[in-house]
């Protein structure tokens, strides 16, 4: 089997080289050789590759610098998104794809199925959307996989903006008005080599299903909950005086206005994925405390924390 990764530099990308190399042949690509700014580049690369399937982790992420640069971002997340799943159906092969709880406004109390109209507050959400149906409106064999509050031991991301601020800073302010399932780039490569092991096999007997899917990690918190349990486990695991914060206090959504709105209600339903494939989705805190242990393990661990 051979496997066609994108974004291969970004949070998801970097743990997708490692856990779908167990399936057989990755062709990782960061930007320099899979473009999604230069949709129609994509043709020939598919064509040279001649995947079995493509995992793309490439995307315009910036939230809210999208609300200046919404036509990028479409290009990204919509556009080129519609061409790979054109090259991946011309190429008979299995595209799965990455797309997120911004598709939904968060005004439902409880946790999004993927039946529910999505109706998203910002520019970034509007991209992710298109690509989605663009993916639907060309066809072949896909799955897209819509996550939340992604992070990780590599890149910028909140786990790591907290470790930072946490050893500069006595008292941290935190968002608690807001709630989703903490999601790492570590466990959502892993699961994805075990769907994407399911779904070949599937294909090959006859009786693949395309759709679309919410994977998230179990449970849920706010992001206070969250910096709360960062915070928490750091303090365990470094040595004295690493951690300086001594305070997380809890702000309301309204006292951290952002040039996108966010929605209150970040948390997906994931029972669909559970009964198609049986994998096992890690509560967020036992996620998050592998993640830390990635970094403190690496070498010199108090710098990698301050260096955010």
């Amino acid at each position: 089997m051979k496997c066609l990764v994108t974004g291969c530099r970004g949070q998801v990308g970097w743990e997708l080289t490692r856990s779908l190399a167990v399936l057989g042949e990755v062709v990782a690509c960061d930007r320099s050789t899979a473009d999604l700014s230069r949709p129609d580049s994509l043709r020939a690369l598919v064509a040279n590759v001649r995947p079995d399937a493509i995992v793309n982790a490439a995307a315009y992420t910036m939230v809210d610098k999208a609300e200046e640069e919404e036509a990028l971002a479409h290009v990204v997340n919509a556009d080129a998104v519609g061409v790979l799943a054109q090259e991946a159906r011309k190429a008979g092969a299995l595209l799965v794809h990455y797309s997120t709880e911004y598709v939904f406004d968060g005004a439902k109390a409880a946790p999004y199925v993927e039946s529910d109209t999505p109706n998203p507050l910002n520019a970034y959400g509007r991209s992710k959307l298109a690509g989605e149906r663009a993916i639907a409106a060309v066809g072949g064999d896909w799955l897209t996989l819509r996550t939340s509050w992604v992070y990780g031991a590599r890149g910028k991301n909140f786990l790591r903006t907290m470790l930072r601020l946490a050893s500069e800073r006595e008292t941290l302010k935190v968002v608690a008005d807001q709630f989703g399932a903490p999601t790492s780039a570590r466990m959502i490569a892993d699961l994805t080599a075990e769907i994407l092991r399911e779904a070949l096999r599937e294909r090959h007997a006859g009786t693949f299903e395309s759709g679309l899917f919410h994977l998230t990690a179990q449970g849920s918190t706010s992001w206070h909950g969250f910096a709360s349990s960062i915070v928490e486990a750091a303090r365990a695991a470094l040595p004295d005086g690493a951690i300086a914060a001594r305070e997380i206090a809890a702000i309301a959504t309204s006292d951290y206005p952002t040039p996108a709105r966010r929605q209150n209600n970040s948390r997906l339903d994931n029972a669909k994925l559970d009964k198609r494939f049986a994998v096992r989705r890690q509560p967020w805190e036992e996620a998050m405390r592998l993640v830390l242990d990635d970094l403190l393990d690496q070498a010199q661990a108090p710098a990698v924390v301050r260096r955010g």
